[in-house]
């Protein structure tokens, strides 16, 4: 036994080193480095080449980061890991339908949320426009970064936290712990955000929902769906002008109104919604479990009837 433990063992000193890291630091170190990577090379490429370039070279960029970081190429001693890590990329039907509808309901929260806060407290457009330079950009330009932007955060922040931070932690804390230190770690790594002093609640459970999403479902690609499509809305919307900005005043001058009661109205409901939906991914993640279990048992019974019959 003793042999075999050894024979998995890392056998250079870095290996042996980095596996005596407590399992946290080590999720939380990978998942911020391998979010990072991806945000790094964006960063770079929009200061350095601006416009549709940009965005063209970090598609490109993104689908060889998801290649590698879905298991494929070389080394091939951490593949099953990195796997591991991305999660499942094929899903049945209903674990599709109900998680765009989670991933959905994930995006009306947020903005709800955000609509809500600012009819308590008044928005200060000088805080949170921090993307104004782009007001200014031809409409193609001004979009280019847009999209560039939530398509960076969208896909390597939900490789990096929902995928290399929190699934490892999952195994051995369960759901609830693993996704409440990915969550503490998303709203950390946000604290530099002039605008994230004031909504760090609101982050946090935008977090804590994109977990669960991803735990239920067992995938990446619902809650990357919601967090490019929040994003977008982000950036053009709240972090600059190009699709309007927030005008409405907080109650405590206007009085309860109908676009506050409607907001509390879509707010509750698609908490509610989101619920639902994942119970029921919870729901169809436990049969699927049951049906891996059963098949090989059903499948041996098959065999001996088959020569039975024989």
């Amino acid at each position: 036994m003793q042999q075999e433990k050894n024979s998995n063992y890392p056998s250079n000193a870095f290996g042996r080193f980095w596996m005596k890291v407590p399992l946290v630091v080590r999720s939380v170190l990978l998942g911020c480095g391998v979010s990072f990577i991806g945000i790094g090379i964006w960063t770079i490429l929009a200061t350095s080449l601006p416009g549709i370039g940009s965005v063209a070279l970090m598609g490109a960029i993104l689908i060889l980061y998801w290649i590698y970081f879905s298991g494929k190429w070389k080394p091939s001693n951490t593949q099953a890991f990195r796997r591991f890590c991305i999660r499942q990329i094929k899903l049945k039907r209903p674990v599709w339908t109900w998680g765009l509808l989670a991933a959905f309901l994930i995006f009306l929260f947020l903005n709800a949320c955000f609509i809500l806060t600012f009819r308590f407290v008044e928005f200060q457009p000088e805080i949170f426009k921090n993307l104004s330079f782009i007001n200014d950009f031809p409409a193609w330009q001004a979009w280019s970064i847009i999209i560039g932007i939530s398509m960076v955060a969208g896909i390597c922040e939900e490789i990096g936290f929902r995928g290399y931070m929190q699934t490892p932690l999952e195994r051995k804390y369960g759901p609830v712990v693993a996704i409440s230190i990915t969550s503490l770690m998303f709203v950390v790594v946000h604290l530099h955000q002039a605008w994230a002093g004031g909504i760090l609640v609101q982050i946090f459970v935008i977090s804590f929902m994109i977990g669960y999403l991803a735990y239920s479902t067992n995938s990446l690609l619902p809650g990357i769906l919601a967090h490019v499509a929040f994003d977008i809305i982000n950036v053009s919307y709240w972090w600059s002008d190009v699709i309007g900005t927030f005008e409405r005043k907080p109650i405590s001058m206007t009085g309860v109104d109908n676009h506050f009661i409607i907001t509390v109205m879509v707010f509750l409901l698609s908490i509610i919604l989101f619920i639902v939906a994942i119970r029921k991914l919870l729901k169809l993640k436990k049969e699927d479990s049951v049906d891996l279990v059963l098949r090989p048992v059903m499948s041996k019974s098959a065999i001996m009837k088959t020569q039975h019959r024989h």
